[in-house]
């Protein structure tokens, strides 16, 4: 390497480790405060994570709508902070209705794919804002006006980021030195099957620990740490399928080094849902959600 490239490969760690300082000050502040903070750090991410996805898709030919999807996942978010959870598939049916109309009214070719790609990315950057009901769990009163509550939310949240940091941070140097076997060689060829290890058990002995100071059982915090660590691995490798499939190899440039907002926020796609509705059933053990499956299977004769 030269001294001009070392110089160059300084300035850029340089820079991402500036950007990644300054993002997590943001985003812990914003979990510890919660409330409208952490709601308005939520939705900033949504703007933008929309605004790289309808670019991505555009590499491919296809015109998502941008307005429908910011749209309907505002709604989305809008029943996440008013806790009515039994709105989601209204609002998600009424974003399908929205994106046919689109498409019908516009005649956009490829006519499908644009209904198709616009329903897909209200939902895959909503389910990311489930941090903001992971966050609300256990808090008493009017939670978005309630700020600094110190609810049991909180260190499920905490919980959950060091859990999937500890997969990114690890699953990397881990595969970096050890890494012999590709874990998704057409997806994703410089993540290997040893990374993924190491981030898994790295990951589970996070959750292990901070189950024993949240007083979570043994069995329960690993648990959660066997699936948030395995859906943020997953979540990391379809989002660099999407940007595989689109000839892409970041997001955005709106993180300097550390690429866009659905580059820094893959790993929690899948498992942020995951985790809401862990903490929710089976560590405060919330039946509701087993209850309503319970009664489904009942109605049609199954149970």
């Amino acid at each position: 390497m030269t001294p001009t490239e070392e110089a160059t490969a300084k300035k850029n760690s340089d820079t991402r480790a500036l950007t990644g300082l300054i993002t997590g000050l943001i985003i812990f502040a914003s979990i510890y405060i919660g409330g409208f903070v952490f709601a308005a750090v939520v939705g900033i991410f949504v703007f933008f994570a929309l605004k790289e996805y309808v670019k991505i898709l555009q590499c491919k030919g296809f015109q998502p709508s941008f307005r429908i999807s910011l749209f309907v996942a505002f709604l989305l978010f809008l029943s996440s902070v008013a806790h009515r959870n039994d709105l989601f598939p209204l609002v998600i049916i009424f974003g399908v209705i929205l994106s046919f109309c689109a498409v019908l009214f516009k005649l956009r070719q490829p006519y499908i794919a644009n209904v198709a790609t616009t329903v897909f990315g209200f939902i895959l950057c909503w389910l990311p804002t489930h941090v903001y009901l992971v966050r609300g769990l256990g808090a008493p009163g009017k939670g978005f006006l309630t700020l600094c509550n110190h609810n049991a939310g909180l260190g499920y949240l905490i919980m959950m980021f060091f859990t999937v940091l500890a997969t990114d941070i690890c699953a990397f140097f881990v595969g970096r030195k050890f890494g012999k076997h590709q874990l998704s060689p057409e997806v994703s060829p410089k993540k290997s099957i040893e990374g993924a290890i190491g981030g898994s058990v790295a990951a589970i002995i996070i959750a292990v620990f901070f189950g024993y100071v949240l007083e979570i059982p043994l069995w329960k915090s690993f648990l959660g740490g066997v699936l948030i660590t395995f859906f943020a691995q997953i979540g990391d490798l379809s989002e660099s399928l999407l940007k595989r499939d689109a000839g892409v190899k970041d997001s955005g440039n709106s993180l300097p080094g550390h690429g866009g907002f659905l580059d820094r926020a893959d790993s929690y796609i899948l498992s942020a849902p995951v985790a809401y509705y862990f903490f929710k059933c089976i560590v405060m053990g919330d039946w509701t959600f087993f209850d309503s499956i319970q009664r489904a299977l009942a109605n049609v004769g199954l149970m």
